[in-house]
């Protein structure tokens, strides 16, 4: 029996949306399994990506009695700038794969809830383009380029367009796909082309000695080093903010090097499967570099629950994933900024009866460690 075809976009909030997360359960209905079984996925087993998910059940939130928090707000300080809330759309490439309105439709849905973004280099959109679409707090998302030439050429675009901030992705120099997406014989469209990087030089594999590695002397050859990244920071004037963070030694050595910010994130799953949840090496992290590093985070935020638990394990703010796809995919912009408003309600729920005022009380807040549900604890 063939797939039923996945619905468009609709124009209004389906009656089946009653919080953040029903967004994902009802986007089969409008993306294709191949396409879905790509976003969804991760790398090999999926193993990091269940392992996102499943730390947030390991932690409660411990309620509160007669805390006035009638004075409340969400309201931060990131990169320097006031925002409303903690919450971003982190970097996801293609979003023609869910709505032909792509990444534009996604940030005018982000606008209208003045969510600051991170425009992915592997958008379906010019950065250019993306930048008139976005509210002013826009970030820049980028690999570095085999030609330093192209990167520099990245970075004056960027800087040309307005965005505000540099996030440079460290964790990802190969990739493998999951085994879910190759069962679904899944294959990007001809209309999802990076368009940011039409010109530029192309990886090259060098020529393999006799009995080398394919990996470690062929794909590797180009990843990212501390040269590179050293070289980056005198090129630019904008705050360069690292992302794939996942370990405390890491986070000392790229604070060392300057950069204005820590990105806690495993890729989403799609870098090393088997890496443990970013929510479990987040303290971690946070306890290394003190109280003054910020630090964003993402990995399998689905709830105001979700981000409260990153926000008092050590996050300035919540990078949204996935989701975002989602809600685009059901409905469009309307969608995205629903969900961004759902997102931000159930937070507030939880700072109401956990009497947290601010997001900086939350930062202060012990959460109640779980036992985890699937574990033999006799």
């Amino acid at each position: 029996m063939s797939e039923p075809t996945p619905l468009p976009a609709l124009n209004t909030i389906p009656a089946e949306i009653r919080c953040a997360a029903d967004y994902e359960a009802l986007a089969p209905q409008f993306i294709a399994a191949p396409t879905l079984a790509y976003i969804a996925g991760g790398s090999g087993h999926d193993r990091t990506v269940a392992a996102n998910r499943s730390a947030f059940a390991r932690w409660a939130i411990t309620p509160r009695l007669l805390r006035d928090v009638r004075a409340g707000h969400t309201g931060i300080t990131l990169n320097g700038v006031a925002a409303a809330h903690p919450l971003m759309l982190g970097p996801v490439a293609f979003h023609n794969l869910v709505h032909p309105g792509g990444e534009r439709e996604t940030l005018r849905g982000a606008a209208a809830l003045d969510c600051p973004v991170i425009a992915s280099t592997q958008s379906s959109c010019k950065l250019e383009q993306l930048a008139e679409s976005a509210g002013p707090q826009r970030w820049f998302q980028m690999y570095l380029q085999p030609q330093r030439a192209d990167t520099l050429d990245l970075v004056r675009r960027a800087e040309a367009a307005g965005y505000t901030a540099i996030v440079l992705t460290l964790d990802a120099p190969l990739q493998v796909a999951s085994l879910r997406t190759l069962a679904a014989q899944f294959q990007l469209p001809a209309h999802c082309v990076p368009v940011n990087l039409e010109g530029y030089a192309a990886p090259q594999e060098p020529p393999l000695a006799p009995g080398a590695s394919r990996i470690l002397q062929g794909v590797m050859a180009s990843a990212p080093s501390w040269d590179d990244l050293h070289w980056l920071l005198t090129q630019t004037r904008l705050p360069v903010w690292a992302k794939g963070v996942m370990h405390a030694d890491d986070a000392l050595a790229l604070r060392a090097a300057g950069v204005a910010g820590i990105i806690v994130s495993n890729h989403g799953g799609r870098s090393l499967d088997g890496a443990p949840a970013t929510l479990d090496v987040l303290p971690a992290i946070r306890a290394a570099l003190g109280a003054t590093m910020p630090l964003v985070f993402d990995g399998g935020v689905r709830s105001g629950a979700d981000v409260f638990k990153a926000l008092a394990l050590g996050a300035n703010a919540v990078a949204i994933g996935r989701l975002q796809l989602y809600a685009l995919a059901v409905a469009g912009a309307l969608g995205v900024a629903h969900m961004l408003k759902l997102l931000r309600e159930e937070l507030e729920i939880c700072m109401a009866l956990s009497g947290c005022a601010s997001i900086d009380q939350i930062r202060a807040t012990a959460l109640f460690p779980q036992r985890d549900p699937h574990v033999n604890h006799d």
